[in-house]
């Protein structure tokens, strides 16, 4: 086989492939499927940096509810009845 031969082999082959990909839609699916991935990728990300704020917030509200409680149990210990 000759090297001409196996250029045209290789040149239908290429335009084969690429026919069937405009033919079966591939490309046009290319777009929206990136799209979706970042989408998806940037949910997560903000899902996640939601959860790491409603934690602090907890630890927050859990601190202020121990300090409370610090300060009746020190005020009942100097005021208190003795």
């Amino acid at each position: 086989m000759s090297s001409r031969s196996r250029a045209w082999i290789v040149a239908a082959s290429v335009g084969a492939v690429e026919a069937l990909k405009d033919q079966a839609g591939l490309c046009r699916w290319d777009y929206p499927l990136r799209c979706l991935a970042q989408h998806t990728k940037n949910n997560m990300r903000s899902y996640s940096q939601a959860k790491k704020i409603s934690s602090l917030i907890a630890k927050s509200e859990k601190a202020e509810q121990s300090e409370e409680s610090l300060r009746k149990v020190m005020y009942l210990s100097c005021w208190g009845p003795n």
